[in-house]
């Protein structure tokens, strides 16, 4: 039996197809990067419920009131100004799912719409999922700096300049603000290669060491995880068998760390470099109206005979301790 009303009854199945999913969404969309999926299980994953910025707090500096004193010597109690905040942007993505006039009349019955649907919103859900989990390896700068601010920009490959969370990197005071980074050619004197990249790996890693404070998870670019693979040769340890690993991403391990590879078809990991994160001091933040979730209602068009449902995203990925992170890079 055809439909009475076409655009009424395709609206419903949207909303109602788009509502279910978008449950689902919330939590599954961080599988798609190893990075994302990292934070959830740790706990980063923090929604934000409004403002204008995302603000991240840290404590900047130690307290500077440590004295060592003998008998009645007086004490420093001078104030110490030790916190301080970044800021982040919001950043929004948003993808169509469309239905016209002839497709609804098309596709008769409720369970022809839903078939129909459920390919587009797939679809539709895919892209999404993708573009936010390729802007996470971003430096913000697509589409006029719409664009998340990722790991580039984050974790750059040039601390010591840029304004990050609004700090500006090079000035005396954001110097606290800078991550590490290690050079092949630079700093190590030779490219990064199969020979060299535990070496350089060492290094790195120990540059972003602070007491118990270390990377816990190491994202490569297939060339740079290549090598890293065949250097361990015979006593390679794949790990599944590691958190990780179980939720689809295969890793090698170092010094405890996961180590993964972020490339292949469709990776977005910039090409030739490592990234050394300690993930206790990043995090997700997407906002809790605007999580993988339905944008409004309908959308009638004024002269076509379709109707359009929005799928959107709004937040950001913040840090509040950079130089705990690094990369390598050739």
């Amino acid at each position: 039996m055809g439909l009475v009303n076409p655009s009424a009854t395709m609206g419903e199945i949207v909303t109602t197809t788009l509502r279910n999913r978008s449950g689902e969404l919330a939590d599954n969309y961080t599988n798609n990067n190893a990075l994302l999926a990292r934070l959830r299980r740790k706990g980063n994953v923090k929604p934000f419920s409004g403002g204008r910025t995302i603000v991240q707090e840290m404590a900047y500096a130690q307290n500077g009131t440590f004295k060592r004193y003998s008998g009645y010597e007086p004490l420093n109690i001078a104030p110490s100004d030790v916190f301080t905040a970044a800021e982040f942007n919001i950043a929004q993505a948003a993808v169509a799912i469309t239905i016209s006039g002839l497709e609804g009349l098309m596709n008769a019955g409720a369970e022809e719409v839903l078939d129909l649907l459920e390919e587009r919103i797939t679809n539709g859900v895919g892209t999404l999922t993708n573009g936010i989990a390729s802007d996470v390896y971003s430096d913000g700068t697509a589409d006029g700096g719409r664009q998340i601010g990722g790991l580039q920009l984050l974790v750059g490959t040039n601390p010591n300049s840029g304004t990050v969370g609004g700090i500006d990197r090079s000035s005396t005071i954001g110097a606290f603000w800078r991550n590490k980074k290690f050079s092949g050619v630079t700093d190590g004197g030779a490219p990064v290669s199969e020979t060299t990249i535990q070496r350089y790996m060492n290094k790195l890693y120990l540059a972003c060491c602070r007491g118990n404070d270390r990377p816990d998870l190491i994202v490569a670019d297939n060339n740079f995880y290549e090598m890293y693979w065949a250097s361990l040769q015979a006593i390679q340890r794949m790990g599944p068998e590691t958190s990780q690993g179980e939720i689809g991403f295969e890793s090698l391990k170092y010094k405890g760390a996961d180590v993964i590879f972020d490339g292949g078809i469709g990776g977005a990991a910039p090409t030739n470099q490592m990234y050394f994160l300690n993930t206790k001091y990043l995090f997700f933040r997407p906002h809790r109206a605007r999580n993988f979730v339905p944008i409004g209602g309908d959308r009638e068009s004024v002269n076509q005979d379709a109707m359009v449902r929005l799928l959107g995203f709004a937040g950001n990925v913040t840090m509040n301790n950079a130089q705990l992170q690094g990369v390598l890079l050739a």
